[in-house]
């Protein structure tokens, strides 16, 4: 059985506690959100599982979003569906109810992998469409020089891409994700370029991989990267990604058919 808690957090961040900030550190970017549409292109009705604050939830469908934090589902604007409290491991709904079905960095977060994906195949009649990362390249980012316990906890979240096109079945499509450098979207890849902003308490508090790290160790972390900051250091050995427009990193997004 899933265990919540008292926010009705699901998985294993609490984001009672940390998700305060994600409606204003986590927009949806819309160079993402275009390729999340176009694989879900044809349908309707679209499932959101895992919606949070109800990023990437296009006008182009009718979509019902699920979303058992209490926190995440307070920050949704107003302009939005009212989110269904419910679990991923268990969609109320009847099979093949849907036309599609996304979920966009949620799966690491959920007690049982397999058990979601087969719900959201089975409520699904068309495509699903899952946007995460490869836990094998997590680590091939300039961060993991700063912040190892941070990458190495979002390496063993990460489910791997053989499990999810595995479970879902059918045809299934592994595109990697290009990450603008001005992504409005904050999680830890977004800033390659702009490495100031993880100084931000707010900004790592919205990569709820910071959370499992102890706060003297994250700190320690964020000083070592300010210092490499204002000494230039940073900036000697990848200051060529401020300029650069897109990170090939591990963000990828898999289609099932």
């Amino acid at each position: 059985m899933t265990q919540r808690t008292t926010d009705g957090s699901a998985g294993d961040a609490d984001y009672g506690a940390i998700g305060t900030s994600y409606s204003t550190y986590r927009q949806p970017e819309p160079r993402i959100g275009a390729l999340i549409e176009q694989a879900l292109a044809g349908a309707r009705t679209v499932v959101n599982v895992g919606a949070g604050a109800g990023s990437y939830e296009s006008a182009a469908f009718e979509v019902t979003a699920v979303e058992p934090s209490a926190s995440m589902r307070a920050q949704r604007p107003a302009h939005l569906p009212a989110p269904i409290d419910a679990v991923a491991e268990s969609l109320p709904f009847d099979d093949d109810a849907f036309d599609g079905a996304m979920t966009t960095f949620s799966v690491h977060q959920w007690s049982d992998l397999k058990a979601g994906l087969r719900e959201m195949r089975r409520v699904t009649r068309g495509p699903v469409a899952v946007l995460t990362c490869d836990p094998e390249l997590v680590r091939d980012f300039w961060l993991y020089d700063y912040a190892p316990l941070v990458l190495d906890t979002e390496a063993r979240r990460y489910p791997a891409i053989g499990d999810i096109t595995e479970t879902l079945g059918g045809q299934t499509e592994v595109i990697p994700v290009p990450i603008p450098v001005d992504c409005s979207d904050g999680f830890n890849e977004a800033y390659y370029g702009r490495p100031e902003m993880l100084l931000d308490p707010a900004a790592r508090q919205s990569c709820s991989a910071w959370s499992f790290v102890e706060a003297a160790v994250a700190e320690q972390y964020t000083e070592r990267l300010r210092r490499d900051l204002e000494s230039g250091a940073w900036d000697e050995r990848y200051g060529h990604l401020r300029e650069q427009p897109f990170l090939n990193g591990s963000l990828v997004l898999v289609v099932a058919r």
